[in-house]
């Protein structure tokens, strides 16, 4: 066969371009039908459409490649370099991430986006200390509490061992006598099989994806926040990137976040339905135990703005200001 100049040459181009594609693997820790997950599989796509292939993402969901908790520390130090965790679950060591678990704060969807608004570039300024860039952000449905009996008030509730998972959720549990036991959420399942935890709160989307009315009777609806997953970038990847392929990969996640967080808004209502088909009672949380709620809600925002000082109290004046 004979090769002629021009085709060398496109070969040789093509040859150049294969060697030169960035080849990324992305760790989440959520189920691969979970919403979350399933977005980052179309992020993914996107981002390989819209780079011509020069960079490629594989999605590896369920805390297949690394747990949930693991996630964060495997991307800042460049073990992968894009991943996805919940904001919040960092706010132990950086207190301003947990900007979106402020109870009773935003409590719909057009309120979580202003607050998101108001917080998004201290936020990221945070982020780079940390050696991290955001791509999008995602809202999960607001927050609720399940347990295994009918709970009127906090006396209902002393001694329960109580899934958590970030810093707020253990406070909520400690303010209602209960006792708070680290659970990643695919461990979830498990851990309610075998008494490790007994109730926990999370929207219905993490009820419905782990089948909990095997274990649990009730879903008291508080919406007490809507917390945020974000994907996240190694810095140094990041900023080691073509400016024009980091365009490129913006543009799929600013699609990815918006399209996300409509699918979030569209199942939260479907995910208590699905709850109750399956046995579950899911009902308004009564009027004593959301005062006490509340309560409790209060001097967590107290404790975090104490936290964070100027740069909190500067993100909830910006909100309140819109």
């Amino acid at each position: 066969m004979k090769v002629t100049n021009l085709t060398l040459v496109a070969a040789l181009a093509f040859a150049g371009t294969a060697a030169l594609a960035e080849n990324w693997d992305m760790p989440m820790a959520y189920s691969a039908t979970n919403f979350h997950s399933e977005m980052g599989v179309v992020f993914a796509d996107r981002v390989g459409e819209y780079t011509g292939g020069a960079m490629t993402i594989t999605v590896h969901p369920g805390g297949s490649l690394f747990k949930g908790g693991e996630i964060k520390r495997a991307v800042q130090t460049g073990q992968v370099n894009i991943g996805e965790r919940f904001m919040s679950a960092h706010a132990n060591e950086a207190p301003l991430l947990g900007w979106d678990n402020l109870p009773f704060v935003a409590t719909t969807y057009a309120d979580n986006e202003k607050l998101w608004g108001a917080a998004k570039e201290s936020v990221n300024a945070q982020l780079a200390d940390l050696n991290l860039v955001a791509l999008y952000t995602c809202p999960w449905p607001g927050q609720g509490f399940y347990f295994n009996k009918e709970v009127k008030t906090s006396a209902d509730t002393q001694g329960v061992k109580f899934r958590s998972y970030n810093t707020a959720t253990a406070t909520f549990a400690e303010g209602l006598g209960m006792v708070p036991v680290q659970v990643e959420a695919a461990e979830l399942s498990q851990a309610l099989a075998t008494g490790v935890a007994e109730a926990f709160i999370s929207s219905g989307s993490t009820g419905y994806d782990r089948k909990v009315w095997e274990h649990l009777s009730h879903y008291y609806k508080v919406n007490a926040w809507l917390p945020r997953n974000y994907v996240m970038v190694n810095k140094g990847a990041w900023d080691g990137l073509d400016a024009t392929v980091q365009g490129q990969i913006q543009k799929a996640a600013d699609e990815t976040g918006a399209d996300c967080a409509a699918k979030s808004a569209e199942l939260a209502n479907w995910y208590f339905e699905q709850l109750e088909t399956n046995g579950m009672t899911v009902t308004d949380a009564g009027p004593e135990f959301l005062a006490e709620l509340q309560t409790i809600g209060a001097k967590m925002q107290a404790d975090w703005l104490a936290e964070t000082g100027d740069a909190g109290q500067a993100i909830l004046d910006a909100y309140n200001a819109n």
